[in-house]
């Protein structure tokens, strides 16, 4: 019951144990003078049919159990054994319900027993082989109460063929005995498992704060801008990126990647490409070479992951924008002169493809009242009940019908209208982040980084 509360993979052992018992007694509690006395004699042939089912299929949760604490070569001949016992079963049950022999391929389930027992005897007693196939490396417990049980079960299920009695009571103390060490293992192994977690997710918690710490705090004081950006992780990490290259008050570069893949391995990436941008200053008002060494610095790096950036590059003094990506989603621009959103596509290869590429440049002259938005491909993917991604329809709409709020305002709106999208059950399918720049008049100082939290906005 704890283990289908819980819904952990890790507790399944709790499953199969608490079938197991539960087939145990159920065979035991079937057989009782007292209960055979008051059923009614109609209810006779369901007696029947819950002994023989108990009595061929607790083999199975047994194996099943014992499979939760291995690996390897071992896990896999408890494999074996597994179709072997399901398959004696369905025989087993099957001929009882056509011929009403309760025991015709129960010599064959016992000898599977036997089978089993022998390789956990093995399996847990070798101390080189314990080492190798079995879950955790201390399992004194564990030996003992198989040793118990296995030398009693073998001594009854080779006497009882051979038609020598054994009082039944040594099953129940060496099921017992077995039954109280296997608990004794799962609850260690559960909490084994719930520590390393925890340790786990402090450490995503501090890589958390420290892959926070890389992106910018602020924004570059460029009096004719208005920037606002947006960063939300799908995990407690992501392979998203952001940078800003201020070169003086009228002239600055935003850089934008999305690393294929989530979690620790991507973030690590994101970070590389940190330290990459650092070395790209001096050619900044070039989107081509910023690109290009770029992806000389990340291609030789990336082992297999494949990494897609933007970048952007605006001189308010000349009025003009150079545009250039790599693989990345297109550069929105929604322009005041015509009040129309057009998509501005000027790709090269994907970082990672280990291939010589070109960056083509893309130059738009600017007027006050233009807007610019770099995202990455979390924007446009989530899917709705129907399996329909938001796309870049909808996204462009979202952006048409916020053209006269703040930036701050669109992006808030921008996230709500992804949220109301996405099936209500799910979470982000990738990590989100996007800048959204205005050009402007009048200098607008600060600089708004917004979170996924609706309507909470860091300031600088």
């Amino acid at each position: 019951m704890i283990a289908e509360v819980r819904r952990s993979r890790g507790l399944r052992i709790l499953i199969w144990i608490g079938l197991w018992s539960a087939a145990y007694g159920g065979r035991d509690l079937a057989g009782l003078p007292v209960l055979i006395w008051m059923l009614p004699p109609a209810c006779e042939p369901a007696r029947q049919f819950l002994i023989v089912s108990f009595s061929y299929l607790i083999i199975v949760p047994a194996t099943l159990a014992f499979m939760e604490l291995t690996i390897g070569a071992l896990r896999r001949v408890l494999q074996v054994l597994l179709i072997t016992g399901i398959t004696i079963a369905l025989a087993g049950i099957s001929w009882f319900l056509i011929s009403g022999s309760q025991n015709t391929f129960l010599v064959y389930n016992q000898w599977l027993a036997v089978a089993i027992l022998v390789t956990l005897i093995v399996g847990s007693s070798v101390p080189k082989w314990s080492k190798r196939y079995l879950v955790l490396s201390q399992h004194r417990v564990l030996t003992i109460g198989a040793l118990i049980f296995s030398l009693e079960a073998l001594w009854v299920n080779i006497a009882r063929p051979l038609n020598y009695k054994v009082p039944h009571c040594y099953d129940t103390i060496g099921f017992a005995v077995l039954l109280l060490s296997f608990a004794y293992t799962a609850l260690e192994m559960i909490i084994s498992n719930e520590r390393r977690l925890l340790s786990i997710e402090n450490e995503l918690a501090i890589a958390r704060d420290l892959q926070f710490s890389i992106l910018p705090g602020a924004g570059p004081k460029i009096p004719s801008l208005s920037i606002a950006a947006v960063y939300e992780p799908m995990t407690a990490v992501a392979g998203d990126f952001y940078e800003f290259l201020p070169i003086d008050e009228h002239r600055v570069g935003f850089l934008i990647a999305d690393v294929n893949g989530h979690g620790v391995p991507a973030a690590l990436v994101a970070s590389m490409i940190k330290v990459a941008g650092q070395t790209v200053n001096s050619c900044a008002s070039d989107p081509a070479e910023v690109l290009k060494r770029l992806g000389n610095i990340l291609n030789h790096n990336l082992h297999r992951q494949l990494v897609s950036a933007a970048y952007l590059w605006i001189d308010t003094e000349a009025g003009l924008a150079r545009y250039s990506a790599a693989g990345h989603p297109p550069l929105l621009y929604w322009r005041s002169l015509d009040g129309a959103v057009h998509q501005i596509e000027s790709n090269g290869l994907l970082f990672g493809m280990d291939l010589e590429s070109d960056y083509p440049v893309r130059e738009i002259p600017l007027a006050p009242g233009d807007r610019f938005l770099l995202y990455t491909d979390g924007v446009t993917e989530p899917e709705n009940d129907a399996g329909e991604q938001f796309g870049d329809r909808r996204l462009e709409q979202v952006i048409r019908d916020n053209r006269s709020r703040t930036l701050s305002e669109l992006a808030e709106q921008l996230l709500a209208e992804i949220r109301a999208w996405k099936k209500p059950a799910m979470g982000l399918h990738d990590d989100i982040t996007l800048i959204a720049i205005d050009i402007v008049d009048a200098p607008v100082p600060g600089f708004d980084r917004v979170t996924f939290q609706p309507a909470a906005v860091l300031l600088p």
